[in-house]
């Protein structure tokens, strides 16, 4: 599916005729999450690094498919802001006020939407938040609700680990670290799942995760807790309702899916691969090792917003003018034959992928994702050692998103266990158990802007 591209620059443009490029729409009943490798690869081929694309009608943008491209945009915040305010088409007033693509990319008071002194100040806060998260403590609080989950299914001998496991687990513990409730906690992933579809319910979508957050806030703020919001809101940087609450956002809808697609994909390519799951059980690979893999070819956000030209430049073979939007394509990146080795296949240990994006705006809470995934992984192969796939690996589909790379479903079967059931952490309504008290008791410091 493509439409003509009306604000590419000429090397978006026919040699021939002069005429605008056909570009690909990564939208619409056209778009197919499995065939998403090889349409980067058409664009590669196509145009080069940098390729334009179409987000939603008459929504134009530049998706960086080079790993030396995205270095660059992500590393060099003079060229390229963070700021939609600086997008063209929407101060030209040609971004209809109901677009799927505005409540993915619209302007919020969040470290996500900041450049420069403003961005270090956000990003001080909500780092400092997360390093108050107790490594210990969170991995025996995944796990318990990792072994609660499978108790709850083991003695079917057989389940759909998508829904029954990955997508429940990450929800339970980072409820937890939020400091709310398992019901909240639902509320909150169904209405990211609204936003992160780009279906035409995004804005709804947007608008019930605010009012959400929001009551949260509110009550964070009569009686804090040990917990990220409560951080957010009594740090030193002092940052506003209105800031904890846009930050919050982008913590939840970021860190939920992501860790959702980590989870599923790390078990779809143990299931689906005998020479990995080998090496695994024999010790010449590590679990995180297998994160790694994932990473570098199935990244759980293959592409991400935005970037905005902060001027007139020619980057990746195309003319790129001021207020032009660029998206990153972490998993094209990832892929750049130019970074990868003759064969095409990651090297174990190498975490030069992108999947966490770089430069300053690299993911702050990567370490804390990788330790659910990895506990998460961990729990479901020591407690049912048998699992196999329940249909043929080419029956397992992608979800058709241009967003997020994760999984439908992944049936699974295996010996069915009485396993004891165990209450669920995040379960609790009155006070839920938060898994992250604060190292040695103490609170975190301002931090230099």
């Amino acid at each position: 599916m493509s439409t003509p591209h009306p604000t590419a620059g000429p090397a978006a443009r026919c040699p021939v005729t002069g005429a605008p490029a056909k570009v690909a729409a990564l939208y619409g009943p056209g778009l197919d999450g499995n065939t998403m490798p090889a349409l980067y690869e058409e664009l590669r081929g196509t145009h080069g690094p940098v390729a334009p694309v179409s987000l939603a009608p008459g929504i134009d943008a530049w998706l960086v498919l080079g790993h030396r491209e995205l270095l660059r945009l992500t590393r060099e915040e003079q060229d390229f802001s963070h700021d939609p305010r600086r997008w063209s088409l929407l101060r030209e007033g040609r971004v209809p006020a109901d677009s799927p693509i505005l409540p993915m990319v619209g302007w919020r008071p969040a470290l996500l939407f900041a450049d420069g002194q403003q961005h270090r100040r956000m990003r001080g806060a909500v780092s400092d938040a997360l390093a108050g998260i107790n490594g210990h403590e969170l991995r025996r609080s995944v796990r318990t609700t990792a072994e609660a989950l499978i108790a709850g299914f083991a003695d079917d001998g057989e389940a759909d680990l998508v829904a029954s496991y990955a997508r429940m687990l990450p929800l339970r513990v980072i409820a937890g670290l939020l400091g709310v409730d398992d019901r909240t906690g639902r509320e909150l992933v169904d209405a990211v799942g609204g936003l992160a579809s780009g279906a035409s319910g995004a804005a709804e979508a947007s608008r019930r995760m605010g009012a959400i957050l929001l009551s949260l806030i509110e009550e964070k703020r009569r009686v804090r807790g040990e917990d990220i919001v409560s951080a957010l809101l009594h740090h030193p940087a002092r940052l506003t309702d209105e800031e904890v609450l846009h930050n919050l956002v982008v913590m939840f809808v970021a860190g939920n899916q992501t860790t959702v697609n980590w989870i599923a994909t790390t078990l779809r390519i143990l299931l689906c691969d005998p020479a990995l799951r080998s090496s695994l059980s024999g010790g010449h690979l590590s679990v995180d090792d297998a994160l790694d893999l994932v990473l570098w070819r199935f990244p759980p956000t293959q592409n991400f917003p935005a970037r905005y030209a902060t001027r007139d430049m020619r980057f990746g073979e195309q003319d790129i003018r001021a207020g032009d939007m660029l998206i990153l394509g972490l998993a094209a990146a990832n892929a750049d034959p130019d970074v990868l080795p003759a064969d095409g296949a990651p090297v174990a240990g190498n975490r030069s992928h992108l999947a966490f994006g770089a430069g300053p705006h690299t993911c702050p809470a990567q370490d804390p994702a990788r330790l659910i995934t990895r506990t998460a992984v961990d729990t479901i192969r020591h407690r049912l050692p048998d699992l196999e796939l329940a249909v043929p690996e080419n029956e397992l589909k992608w979800v058709n998103s241009p967003w997020s790379k994760g999984l439908g479903t992944l049936p699974v079967r295996f010996t069915s266990a009485q396993l004891p059931q165990l209450p669920i952490p995040s379960q609790a309504v009155e006070a839920p158990a938060a898994p992250w008290p604060y190292r040695n008791g103490t609170r975190p410091q301002a931090r230099p802007h």
